[in-house]
């Protein structure tokens, strides 16, 4: 445990940032998993709402460095790239 003033200080933000952290990743995962259910379930207006949503939250969660940018930039491509592959042979 910290003796100091500052470590202690430093303690209470860590474990603060940590839970902040942990929810922002918990939501993005949380959403990640809607939109794919969405996608096998050829739901095409929920699936590009929670797209949005994913984006958004991805997003924000980069440039508060939660998660890395490049991850943001993964999990972005990697979803819009199942979205379209689903509804576009869905419409061919």
């Amino acid at each position: 445990m910290p003796h100091s003033v500052s470590a202690k200080k430093s303690l209470r933000q860590n474990l603060r940032n940590r839970d902040r952290n942990r929810a922002a990743k918990s939501v993005i995962r949380l959403h990640i998993r809607k939109l794919l259910e969405a996608i096998s379930a050829n739901d095409a207006a929920a699936a590009k709402e929670q797209f949005r949503f994913v984006v958004k939250k991805t997003d924000r969660a980069a440039s508060a460095r939660t998660i890395h940018p490049n991850r943001a930039a993964r999990i972005k491509s990697r979803l819009s790239a199942r979205l379209l592959a689903a509804f576009q042979t869905a419409k061919a």
